[in-house]
């Protein structure tokens, strides 16, 4: 458990707080790149770390990241005509390119010497993995952009589930990298079989082990950590383990164990103190594997349009109890709620805006969530006295050679070596 003070170190994210100061070293996932898919399409707003921005793609099709309020009187810019190379300010006509130079005032007179002393505030950008990246901190603080784990090569499709998550970011992460909780929470998507692998199917990935008690052990790095699960098979337990390796990338992504046909990540990326954006990310480097996006947001009950409305907010929430069907319950479903993330959802908005956990009751299943919270603590007392901010060092690791694994082998197999070869 955590004392007060711990726990607001940890969540808070907004202004000045130190773990929002120590993401704003990181760059950070604005949006899906579909979300600004065209030269000169809608500008959208996006909203992190508490900071409000505007994203839009110009008509020859570069990318901008803008303060959204106009600094000339503090209008909405995601109100603006995107036109003509440039964002314009539909109060009075100001327009910004998108390096934040402004291209026109078009209510003042004479305005040539004034525009050349003015410049909005505009973010550095990067478009990789099927996400607009950004770069929130002090310039002289910025890494050199790489891409993500799903994103090998450019030609790698991503798959991707985007939802709007009611509670702090951190009782989100340590919820994808708990591996304990799966065995219970998702046993219906999740069930028993004689299979070798984690085995997708249309509705469910299958699993070689009934086992719900794993055993952790872990590895810290300096990225963050990784850790395995080892469970009993169905088969042979006396020779093998069924093995679930989960890899913690700070601040807030987690490559967790892949099935038979796509590697899994999650972001789940701090929008204020109290609202996260959950990503979700299908992959995978063979293009004969893989799931579509419209597939993967139908497995997880995720489609916009029909679980989500237009702004990723599900329709599934607290106030309507996640639509709980008890009968389904008796009939052998184990939670009577559709769809993993909406399980999981259920589980973390529970836990209140923010959870508390100077009351918990933690057990041997909870190592990795431990881990995290004082990794994450140390990293940013650390940040705070002056030292860089965790994942930002330079170091010879890439994430794109970051990969988790799940499989049965033989119980003198070391987990650390081990990688989906699939």
């Amino acid at each position: 458990m955590l004392s007060a003070e711990q726990n607001e170190l940890l969540t808070r994210v907004e202004g000045s707080a130190p773990m929002g100061q120590l993401m704003r070293r990181h760059w950070l996932p604005a949006c899906l790149s579909d979300e600004v898919a065209l030269p000169d399409c809608t500008p959208l707003r996006a909203r992190l770390l508490g900071e409000d921005l505007v994203i839009f793609r110009d008509t020859e099709g570069k990318l901008g990241a803008l303060a959204e309020q106009c600094p000339h009187r503090k209008a909405s810019l995601a109100f603006g005509r995107n036109e003509e190379c440039g964002l314009r300010c539909l109060y009075h006509g100001w327009k910004f390119s998108v390096d934040g130079s402004v291209m026109d005032m078009a209510s003042e007179p004479n305005s040539e010497r004034k525009k050349n002393s003015i410049k909005h505030k505009a973010y550095p950008i990067e478009e990789s993995g099927g996400f607009i990246w950004v770069y929130l901190g002090p310039e002289e603080d910025m890494t050199t952009f790489q891409p993500p784990a799903w994103a090998p090569s450019p030609d790698v499709k991503a798959s991707v589930v985007k939802i709007h998550t009611h509670c702090n970011w951190a009782q989100v992460l340590e919820g994808s990298i708990d591996s304990a909780h799966s065995s219970s929470l998702h046993s219906s998507n999740m069930p028993t079989a004689e299979v070798e692998n984690s085995t997708a199917t249309a509705d469910s990935w299958l699993r070689p082990s009934k086992d719900k008690s794993p055993k952790l052990e872990i590895e810290m790095t300096d990225y963050g950590f990784q850790y395995a699960a080892l469970r009993k098979p169905i088969k042979n337990e006396e020779k093998n383990y069924y093995i679930r390796t989960t890899i913690f990338i700070a601040p807030f992504t987690v490559l967790i164990p892949p099935n038979t046909e796509y590697k899994l990540a999650q972001i789940l990326f701090p929008i204020d103190d109290y609202n996260t954006m959950f990503y979700w990310v299908a992959w995978h480097p063979d293009p004969k594997k893989g799931i579509s996006q419209d597939e993967w947001r139908r497995f997880c009950a995720a489609e916009v349009g029909t679980d989500l409305d237009e702004n990723y907010i599900r329709n599934l929430n607290l106030g309507n109890w996640f639509k709980q069907d008890r009968d389904a319950m008796k009939k052998g479903h184990f939670t009577g709620i559709k769809g993993i993330p909406a399980e999981d959802m259920a589980m973390w908005e529970s836990m209140g805006r923010i959870a508390n956990r100077s009351h918990e009751i933690l057990g041997s299943s909870d190592l990795s969530i431990v881990k995290f919270r004082h990794q994450m603590l140390k990293a940013v007392n650390d940040f705070a006295t002056g030292e860089p901010a965790i994942g930002t060092k330079r170091t010879n690791t890439r994430h794109i050679d970051l990969s988790s694994f799940e499989g049965i082998v033989p119980k003198s197999t070391d987990w650390r070596a081990l990688r989906d070869t699939f």
